[in-house]
């Protein structure tokens, strides 16, 4: 793991909403939830990567 997350109780607090109500809507299986989750954050990251500048001139214009 690259970087490990701290988080304060207010948003332990709302994590651990977001992550009951997740785990409902598949039926209360939290690995079935938590495989959806790895997948479509597997998505979200391969877009992420697609947006990414590569090379330093085009970060560069960018920010202009």
């Amino acid at each position: 793991m690259d970087h490990i997350v701290t988080l304060d109780s207010r948003q332990e607090a709302t994590l651990q909403a977001i992550a009951d109500k997740f785990i409902a809507q598949h039926k209360g299986d939290a690995v079935k939830a938590l495989k959806e989750m790895i997948v479509l954050n597997g998505h979200l990251q391969e877009r992420l990567d697609a947006l990414v500048v590569t090379t330093p001139s085009d970060a560069l214009g960018a920010q202009r």
